[in-house]
């Protein structure tokens, strides 16, 4: 037999794959009950549509009796009516006035009119609303669901050369586990046997293939090259990078829209004044009924339907245009800031810094210095690692295969090349170390720097520059006038000649360099409580300001969805969608008002009528369903691009 792995088949139970268990009747009529009660509002939406339609086909084309002809809308009060007036009061208990408040007033009293296909519309068109805008909420971070689902059910681990299917909650910290060609990594982990390369543009957009080898971290939702590596997981599936994709859907879908709000804010405005006119309809005509047409025609739906639909429209927009709008209350928000704070490498810059200068330690040859350093930076992501392999590629030096590859947190990369210990550092672990050679430094300089150490003797100096995006100075320089905001700083943990420069390259004179990341943590909390703030970086290493941010972006290459703290995502390299976000998010709230204000007025010119019994309640529910489609259509040009979304000049 051979001493090569097995691969043992097993079935689903043993594989601990909970998906495919065999569910009893019960369990599975629970579950169909509790999907129901979640999507309550659109179920009666349907059931009310419905017994309306077979309330006009037994009265106008069957002609039955009266009695035969309001069991429908009979049902559709109870079925749908009771619990919407249920959910309506209490609301009104807990002191929550919401714009929905008259569609709860307009079904009782219809019931107590015995005006049932008023009622009925008005149930209609509450239910309806509601269920739209649940829809919506729920296709909100559909591109972030779309990527959770490329997640594995199973991960093959590997015990006394024996290889099992096993559910991804099973992996524990320390197990060994195999990716197979072209597998989506479970887990976070380390590469302990194999050479190969993954791709690790889940997020990027972009191709990003890091070369792997024993020693090499590997990150969860990677997809696997042509060769199987063998890895050990270091993070449970739960707390690995793709497992916070997820979480972060979630939350996306939870977070309810700020305009709605601003919806509730101009109801508490409009129920008072559709209420007053109701009321003195009734109190001057002596009928009753005209309470009811008014309170019909001034159900709110421009309010309840309208806003959420402008709202989603623009997160659909975005996602088209590769932004990721996790948090819809941003769509607002932004359009008040008025002080832009900047991350330097990777925002401003392209991430990619260009090697400049090669200085060469006595007894060292430039050729096998750049040699021995690139292949060693073929096994790390780290954007100068990009730069080294790229100047050894344009000198078409042939790179070699490395062993015992580490990258420890600040202790730079090391590993071994061709029999050769290389070390690739800062100048400051350089002199800590107090590594033979040293003396042969050369003096700090402008710009970034990394330091090759061959053998344990200081080898090369390494010099770089991180150029500026080349839309950078036209960004910049449209945000005042187009944009309205006051202040513009650069907020950067680099050194100040560095931030300095490129301060100078884009057009920004207010810079604080060298900052920790509780430094600007404090930085930003002062400037928010004087001014709404909009904070833009890599979606990473900027986690504690961007949450400090009134708006925190995060943009590019390093965007990352699991960035907890972006409010917004842009997944594309470019200051530019900065720009189309910030035009997205004006013209959304400029469409929702026009909907809502809009709506809201032809509703008031609609209650006068009835008040003057020009209007009965089912003519005034028909109105009302008019002015509603107006409202939406209206509102559903949030979806659809302008004609100009950037008006930022094009860079020369």
């Amino acid at each position: 037999m051979s001493a090569g792995p097995q691969l043992v088949l097993m079935d689903q139970k043993q594989a601990g794959t909970p998906k495919l268990r065999h569910q009893p009747p019960t369990s599975r009529f629970w579950e169909s009950v509790t999907i129901l009660h979640r999507r309550r509002t659109t179920v009666i939406a349907v059931f009310a549509t419905l017994a309306i339609l077979v309330h006009l086909v037994l009265r106008f084309v069957l002609r039955t009796p009266a009695g035969m002809q309001q069991m429908p809308l009979l049902a559709t009060l109870v079925f749908g009516g009771i619990p919407l007036v249920y959910e309506l009061t209490r609301n009104l208990l807990r002191r929550e006035f919401g714009s929905d408040l008259l569609a709860g007033i307009s079904i009782v009293t219809s019931v107590l009119l015995h005006e049932y296909l008023a009622g009925s519309i008005v149930v209609l068109m509450l239910s309806g609303g509601e269920a739209l805008e649940n829809y919506a909420l729920r296709n909100a971070s559909s591109v972030l669901r779309a990527l959770a689902k490329r997640m594995p059910a199973i991960a093959h681990r590997k015990r006394d050369s024996v290889i099992v299917d096993v559910a991804l909650d099973e992996i524990a910290v320390g197990d060994t586990l195999v990716v197979y060609p072209h597998d989506i990594c479970p887990v976070d982990g380390t590469v302990i046997d194999g050479h190969g390369v993954m791709n690790e543009a889940f997020l990027t957009g972009e191709p990003f293939e890091i070369t792997k080898a024993p020693g090499s971290t590997v990150i969860s939702g990677a997809v696997n090259g042509e060769s199987a590596l063998t890895i050990t997981a270091t993070r449970c599936a739960v707390d690995s990078r793709y497992a916070k994709i997820m979480e972060v859907m979630r939350e996306s879908e939870q977070n309810q829209p700020h305009l709605r709000r601003l919806g509730d804010q101009l109801g508490a405005i409009y129920t008072p004044v559709a209420v007053t006119i109701a009321v003195l309809a009734w109190v001057v005509s002596g009928e009753a009924v005209r309470f009811l047409a008014v309170l019909v025609i001034a159900t709110p739906c421009p309010l309840l339907i309208a806003i959420p639909v402008a709202i989603i429209g623009s997160v659909s927009l975005a996602a088209r245009r590769s932004i990721v709008v996790k948090n819809p209350a941003v769509l607002e928000q932004i359009t008040e800031c008025r002080t832009a704070i900047f991350d330097k490498t990777g925002t401003l810059t392209y991430g990619e810094p260009k090697l400049t200068e090669q200085l060469i330690a006595p007894g060292f040859a430039q050729k096998e210095v750049l040699t021995l350093a690139a292949s060693l930076e073929l096994y790390s992501k780290h954007p100068l690692a990009r730069a080294i392999l790229a100047a050894a590629k344009a000198e078409r030096f042939h790179l070699q295969q490395a062993s015992h590859v580490s990258e420890p947190p600040g202790q730079g990369l090391r590993g071994t090349v061709g029999g050769h210990d290389i070390q690739i550092t800062s100048r400051g672990k350089l002199l800590s170390q107090k590594t033979p050679g040293a003396e042969h430094l050369p003096p700090i300089a402008g710009g970034l720097e990394c330091i090759v150490v061959i053998d344990g003797k200081f080898a090369a100096t390494f010099r770089l520059r991180d150029a500026p995006r080349v839309e950078g100075r036209s960004f910049i320089q449209h945000l005042g006038p187009k944009h309205q905001f006051q202040r513009i700083m650069i907020l950067s943990g680099d050194r100040e000649s560095e931030v300095r420069y490129l301060a100078e390259q884009v057009g920004i004179t207010e810079i604080h360099a060298e900052q920790s990341p509780e430094q600007k943590l404090a930085i930003v909390r002062q400037e928010t409580a004087a001014a709404k703030t909009l904070y833009v970086g890599d979606g990473i290493n900027d986690a504690p300001a961007m949450m400090a941010a009134t708006v925190g972006m995060a943009v590019g290459q390093n965007s990352d969805v699991t960035a907890e703290a972006a409010d917004v995502v842009a997944m594309e390299n470019s200051l530019k969608k900065v720009d189309e976000f910030m035009h997205i998010s004006r013209r959304m709230r400029s469409i929702a008002l026009q909907s809502a204000v809009g709506g809201m007025l032809l509703s008031v010119g609609g209650m006068m009528f009835a008040a003057a019994g020009f209007l009965a309640p089912v003519a005034g529910a028909i109105s009302q369903e008019i002015i509603d489609v107006l409202a939406v259509l209206n509102a559903l040009r949030a979806a659809f691009p302008p004609k100009v979304i950037s008006d930022m000049a094009e860079p020369t």
